[in-house]
């Protein structure tokens, strides 16, 4: 078994341009991992922070566990990262030298069950941004369709 993706951010690769990925473990309680390993985890207004040396995910929704108990986490608690101290270094350097955010783009389980999380360097699209990518995304589509249409004889 390989690793097996929980959730996937497609709003950050939308309204982002990806500069760097980054790999962070999770410090997680044990309700929150079986609802991690159930799929119940939205990445969607997530982002992450470096607060006094330490990074955090501020913003991720894991989904109380339906059996769990008084023992329950908390849906959107800030959720500390584990990351190595020269990682931690560099992303906040570049985050703040050059005006870039920290964007969970998937949250998955290794194959000895463990939770990472993929976090990329990210800067803001432009509206102008948005419009190449979108005028890029049509004319990949048309190559492609005129490609196929004449593998299979048709003009």
């Amino acid at each position: 078994m390989d690793e097996q993706t929980v959730a996937v951010n497609r709003k950050a690769r939308h309204e982002f341009s990806i500069e760097d990925t980054f790999e962070a473990g999770l410090v997680l309680t044990g309700t929150e991992i079986k609802s991690v390993r159930a799929n119940k985890v939205n990445l969607q207004d997530a982002y992450a922070r470096v607060e006094r040396g330490e990074a955090w995910l501020i913003g991720a929704n894991i989904a109380p566990w339906e059996t769990g108990n008084r023992y329950n986490h908390e849906a959107r608690r800030t959720r500390k990262l584990l990351l190595h101290r020269r990682q931690i270094d560099e992303l906040m350097g570049r985050a703040q030298a050059k005006g870039l955010t920290i964007v969970p783009l998937r949250m998955y389980i290794t194959a000895r069950g463990v939770a990472k999380l993929e976090l990329g360097l990210a800067r803001g699209k432009q509206l102008h941004d948005h419009r190449r990518d979108i005028a890029d995304r049509d004319a990949r589509r048309d190559m492609e369709r005129e490609l196929a249409d004449a593998t299979r004889g048709r003009h």
